[in-house]
């Protein structure tokens, strides 16, 4: 997987995660940020070697600038590395056309770990030091709620973050551009599939111990409520750890037929696993910010019956031209690469940053950059369709896609439409 970072990519901090421990306690995830009042941004001379600089950072006249800060290590580094390779597909795709605008497309990364003190670190680098023109693809909820008020006061755009937390799509927030759905709507969909399709009637969660996990158990708080149900049992897990006996036997007392599992693909892969180990085997259902071929890959022959909600159309079902152009731009990048959920979502985020490029012209600022995607109404990227709405909509928003759909793995550890719960057993 490193070749997938490293082609065509800077990959830099990657220590950055260990600043965790010494940042430890500086920063709570207990509330959601507000966004500060945006600040000028000063024209400052990049840091980057060769070209010229413009007046805008991480502009030059013959490339663009993006970084990214994700996870690349810890229990939750596939979902970073897919993402950052979906990007650099995108990326790369571009460049091998003659850029944008005669520009080159560039991103520099620097792993978070999936920690929020790490995140703040490497936003704060990423905008001062390396001087980038904009963020993106940032993994989580608890990295991007601690990262956003630094970007919104720099003025600096924070596009397509990995994570449906409904913080990111207040109307307060100028600078963050969602592609994804949210949390609630994944969440509301397991809810109507279980007890539409199921009858099921009880229902138990288990939640990563943050911001994370407390918006994807808010979200089914919510769905229950709105058919007169409550939860029969939760259970919690610290983030980046597999901790999860404890929240196992707690989800065991309420005798759920099914449980929601919020949390990355290693910890519900342990979940799971332990869960048949003692005999206890509801549905299990989890969200896409899972990592869908991570998990699977966890589970091998353990994943059949799970099902899991997605937010992108199939990454092999190249009927759909997005998927066509992602595959092949995946193989140009990295022919050993496996097409997958979380890298074609890093795709599609790469090709709308590409579009909101294309429609300043060679005059780029930040701006321009964001008006043009936020106050550009309906897009159509080879088939996928986002809708931000505009000045005459009453629904315009920062989130471009309302798309969710539930997905069920098979006993070859294949994802499969699940177009009716019952229809596809477990």
């Amino acid at each position: 997987m490193e070749s997938g970072i490293t082609r065509g990519v800077r990959l830099a901090g990657l220590a950055v995660a260990a600043l965790a421990a010494v940042l430890a306690g500086c920063e709570s995830d207990t509330a959601d940020p507000s966004p500060p009042a945006p600040a000028a941004t000063a024209a400052a001379e990049p840091t980057q070697s060769g070209g010229t600089a413009v007046e805008v950072p991480g502009v030059f006249d013959d490339r663009v600038v993006f970084g990214q800060s994700a996870a690349f290590s810890g229990p939750a580094r596939e979902l970073g590395i897919s993402m950052n390779l979906g990007i650099a597909a995108a990326f790369e795709e571009a460049n091998r056309n003659g850029g944008v605008h005669g520009r080159r497309l560039e991103l520099t990364t620097r792993d978070d770990g999936y920690e929020p003190e790490a995140a703040i670190a490497n936003t704060q680098a990423l905008i001062n030091e390396d001087q980038v023109f904009s963020l993106i693809g940032a993994v989580g909820t608890p990295t991007s709620r601690s990262a956003t008020p630094v970007a919104a006061e720099a003025g600096i755009p924070y596009v397509a973050p990995f994570t449906g937390a409904g913080f990111l799509r207040d109307d307060e927030w100028d600078n963050i551009i969602n592609l994804r759905a949210s949390y609630a709507q994944e969440t509301e969909e397991m809810v109507e599939r279980l007890t539409a399709d199921l009858g099921v009637n009880r229902i138990a969660i288990l939640f990563q111990d943050d911001s994370f996990g407390r918006a994807g158990y808010n979200g089914t708080r919510a769905a229950l409520e709105r058919r007169g149900m409550e939860l029969v049992s939760t259970g919690v897990y610290p983030r980046n750890t597999t901790a999860v006996k404890s929240g196992l036997l707690d989800l065991r007392r309420g005798d759920p037929e099914a449980v929601i599992l919020i949390g990355a693909y290693q910890p519900v892969a342990a979940l799971i696993t332990w869960a048949r180990h003692i005999g206890f085997d509801p549905i299990f259902m989890t969200v896409s910010f899972v990592g869908s071929n991570a998990l699977a890959n966890a589970l091998r022959a353990g994943g059949e019956g799970i099902y899991v909600t997605q937010v992108i159309p199939f990454p092999t079902d190249q009927s759909i031209p997005v998927v066509a152009s992602y595959t092949a731009a995946l193989a140009a990048l990295d022919p050993t690469a496996i097409p997958g959920f979380v890298s074609l979502e890093g795709y599609i985020a790469g090709r709308l940053a590409i579009t909101g490029l294309e429609a300043c012209g060679a005059e780029l600022d930040r701006d321009c950059f964001l008006e043009s995607i936020l106050g550009g109404g309906q897009f159509d990227i080879d088939g996928f369709a986002l809708d931000f709405g505009d000045e005459t909509d009453p629904s315009v928003d920062n989130q471009g896609s309302d798309a969710v759909f539930m997905t069920v793995i098979d006993s070859n550890g294949v994802y499969h439409p699940a177009s009716s719960m019952g229809d596809a057993g477990q």
